[in-house]
C-alpha cells in the first residue's frame, strides 16, 4: 500500500433530492484539503461534484478534474473549469477513468447515479481480481447505499463474489469520517498503528 496521497471521489453532477448529499460533498472536499490530500474527480462544477470541489478549493486543497471533451459543457463551464488546478481533458469515458485509477491512492463513492454505480463497481471488480489494494469507501450517507450493500450480501451468499479477502469496502456513515476511515486502512494494509475504528462490510 502505497502513501494515501489523493483521493478520488465519485458522485452525481446533480444535486439529488436530499440536502444531506451537497453537504456532505462540500465536507468531504473540506476534509481532504485539511489532510492535505489532493482530490482527483470528474470535473464537473454542478451537483455534488461540484460542491466536493468547492469544499477543497475554498478551503486551500488542491484538485485534479478529469472530464471526457463531450461533458465539458453539460457537467461544467470553461470558466468554472479553470479554478480547478489541474485540468485534464480526455476523449472518452474509459481514458478518463484509467487517468483518475492511475492518478488515485483511495475512492470514495458519494451518493450519485448510473455512472457513479458504474465507476466504483468497476474499482471493486479491479480490488478482486487482485489489480489494486487501494481504499474503496461507500460513503453511505442517510442509508443512500444500503440497497447497493444488501445487493452484494446477496452476491456474496449466492456464491457469486469470489476472493472476498480482496473485496473489503470501508462503509461510513458521516462525511467526517471518511478520510480518518482511508488512512486508517492504509496503515493497517501496511501493519501500522490505527487510531480510529473502521465498520467493514463484507
Amino acid at each position: 500500500m502505497t502513501k494515501i496521497r489523493s483521493v478520488c471521489v465519485y458522485c452525481g453532477s446533480s444535486e439529488g433530492s436530499n440536502g444531506a448529499f451537497m453537504k456532505a460533498g462540500y465536507g468531504l472536499g473540506e476534509a481532504l484539503a485539511s489532510a492535505g490530500l489532493r482530490l482527483v474527480y470528474g470535473g464537473g462544477t454542478k451537483g455534488i461534484m461540484g460542491a466536493v470541489a468547492a469544499g477543497c478549493l475554498e478551503n486551500g486543497g488542491t484538485v485534479t478534474g478529469v472530464i471526457p471533451r463531450f461533458l465539458v459543457t453539460r457537467e461544467a463551464t470553461a470558466q468554472e473549469l479553470q479554478s480547478l488546478d489541474d485540468l485534464i481533458v480526455t476523449e472518452d469515458m474509459h481514458q478518463r477513468k484509467h487517468l483518475m485509477f492511475d492518478r488515485s491512492d483511495a475512492f470514495v463513492a458519494l451518493p450519485g447515479g448510473i455512472g457513479t454505480l458504474e465507476e466504483i463497481v468497476e474499482i471493486m471488480t479491479w480490488a478482486q481480481l487482485g489489480r489494486h489494494e487501494k481504499p474503496i469507501v461507500f460513503a453511505n450517507i442517510d442509508g443512500f447505499w444500503d440497497p447497493m450493500l444488501q445487493l452484494i450480501d446477496h452476491m456474496k451468499a449466492e456464491g457469486f463474489v469470489h476472493s472476498q479477502h480482496m473485496l473489503k469496502p470501508l462503509i461510513v456513515e458521516s462525511a467526517a469520517d471518511i478520510v480518518p476511515s482511508i488512512l486508517d486502512a492504509a496503515a493497517r494494509t501496511a501493519g501500522g498503528e490505527t487510531d480510529h475504528d473502521v465498520i467493514e462490510r463484507l
